[in-house]
């Protein structure tokens, strides 16, 4: 289920904020999902709330170190030892200091209690998936901007260590004018004027940390520099309607009366890597659209132009070409996949239930050491297929790189990738994403969906994220599910997010 809306998303690394689970309501198939590995961040004690999850699929890209949190101080699974006191060489680093600490009001557990924020490393950038807090009321001004704060810091600590960073998610923050319906009568209501409403607390802190960002007055110290490039805004610099989220309850999505609160933004030193981002209105499910954000074939890595591929993984591909695959030694200790309940089954037949391509087809075993041999086996073969030979033919339909980056289905960042089987050899290469804006979706020439447009009956995620619950009696059929449908950032639970702010 969720291997197809990847393949409707056409990406290679999907993060998705709002998840709304716990670690009791995960599911073989949003964890086992074959040929993808999955990182969560879920809340510590409140139900239904929050989450964050990123998707990364094993034959183009593995992260090389993954942390929960945005303070370093949670720890990682079975361990009592907090990522910020590992050793050095196990650390993503530029966690924020005791002193810095000291100035957000709120302790640092607090901050990463409700599972907000999910950090990937990859040779090529540190990716900061995040879901911000939303400005619902004033009992949340304090833990939201502490959140903010905290976020900012780190990014702002990674960078002074020469790290290049990739921020993607729902922010929940408008950054400008042009990126909300109807200011003029926000204002009024409001009573504000346009220089007061750029510099409310979070929209203030958020142009400090974005290059071009509006910022009134003096600069406030220790954030003089602008660091984060806005990926999708910098190839649409004028457009106007470039929403990302609307209210629900009031129908708004239909006439586009929405706002701009999910983001792609890059360190400067990545602003040249991407050839392509925008947003994906069409695609329902949701009261947010995805965003996506697609890296160049080949690009310059301290003044050398290599592939891409040789930078998304340690040492899957030299020169564009693979020499080796994914395999299970490649799983970090953070990996959903290595959660005991879906790591140590007591039969491997359960990993099997799914159906399985021909490529996949293995001879199912019994016993506890048959099963780890399957397990090997069913990892490698979660990388690409053999025939697969460079990492040319890992981008679109196989014939280039080609990796986008999509906050959230609510919010997506991702990495997209458009392939017609995971066990096929490449094929023909399909039509880019449309850049045309109110177009109608429509099939290629050969039949294959254009990239990025939704095929017939798949026009809306919603389908992909209907929580499963065991049936009454043997008697129900096994597909049915509770009516309540997740928003497509929500997995398994409904969800009405406010966009004003």
């Amino acid at each position: 289920m969720y291997k197809t809306m990847f393949d409707i998303l056409e990406t290679d690394i999907l993060v998705m904020q709002e998840t709304k689970i716990q670690r009791k309501d995960l599911r073989d198939d949003m964890v086992l999902v074959s040929g993808w590995d999955v990182f969560f961040s879920l809340p510590k004690h409140k139900k239904g709330y929050s989450g964050v999850a990123i998707y990364t699929r094993n034959s183009v890209c593995a992260p090389i170190r993954a942390e929960e949190g945005i303070t370093g101080v949670l720890t990682p699974p079975n361990s009592t030892t907090s990522f910020r006191d590992l050793p050095k060489d196990q650390q993503i680093g530029g966690y924020p200091t005791n002193a810095q600490l000291q100035g957000y009001f709120l302790d640092a557990m607090t901050l990463d209690s409700e599972g907000r924020c999910v950090i990937l490393e990859f040779p090529a950038f540190i990716l900061i998936g995040v879901y911000c807090p939303a400005n619902r009321d004033e009992t949340r001004d304090e833990f939201r901007l502490a959140f903010l704060n905290a976020l900012d810091t780190r990014i702002r600590n990674l960078v002074a260590l020469g790290k290049s960073v990739l921020l993607v998610g729902d922010l929940n923050v408008i950054g400008d004018e042009i990126d909300t319906a109807n200011l003029e009568e926000q204002l009024k209501k409001q009573k504000l004027t346009l220089n007061e409403y750029i510099s409310t607390p979070a929209r203030r802190l958020f142009n400090h940390l974005l290059i071009g960002g509006k910022v009134v007055g003096e600069r406030d110290e220790g954030r003089e520099p602008q660091v984060m490039w806005d990926v999708c805004r910098g190839f649409h610099p004028a457009r106007k309607k470039m929403f990302t989220c609307w209210e629900q309850k009031k129908n708004a999505r239909p006439g586009n009366f929405g706002s701009r609160i999910d983001y792609i933004l890059c360190s400067e030193d990545r602003k040249e890597w991407f050839q392509e981002s925008n947003i994906q209105e069409g695609l329902m499910g949701s009261d947010h659209c995805p965003v996506f954000a697609t890296l160049k074939p080949r690009v310059k890595l301290d003044g050398v132009e290599v592939d891409i591929g040789d930078v998304m993984s340690k040492d899957m591909f030299k020169n564009g070409v693979r020499v080796r695959e994914w395999s299970i030694k490649d799983l970090l200790p953070t990996s959903a996949k290595l959660i005991t309940e879906f790591d140590r089954r007591q039969s491997i037949r359960v990993m099997f239930t799914r159906k399985l391509t021909d490529s996949m087809t293995a001879e199912l075993h019994s016993t506890t050491s048959e099963f780890q041999n399957g397990l090997e086996e069913l990892a490698q073969r979660d990388a690409t297929p053999s025939s697969y030979q460079s990492a040319k033919s890992l981008g679109v339909s196989s014939t280039k790189t080609d990796f986008t980056l999509e906050p959230s289905i609510s919010s997506s960042s991702s990495v997209p990738v458009k392939r017609s089987s995971d066990a096929s050899p490449p094929i023909s290469q399909p039509s880019k994403r449309s850049k045309a804006e109110g177009k109608t979706n429509k099939a290629s020439p050969s039949g294959k969906l254009t990239k990025g447009q939704p095929g017939k009956g798949q026009s809306s995620l919603m389908g992909f994220f209907k929580p499963k619950t065991p049936p009454a009696a043997q008697t129900l059929p096994p597909s049915t599910s509770n009516p309540a449908t997740a928003t497509p950032a929500a997995l398994t639970s409904s969800a009405v997010r406010g966009c004003s702010m």
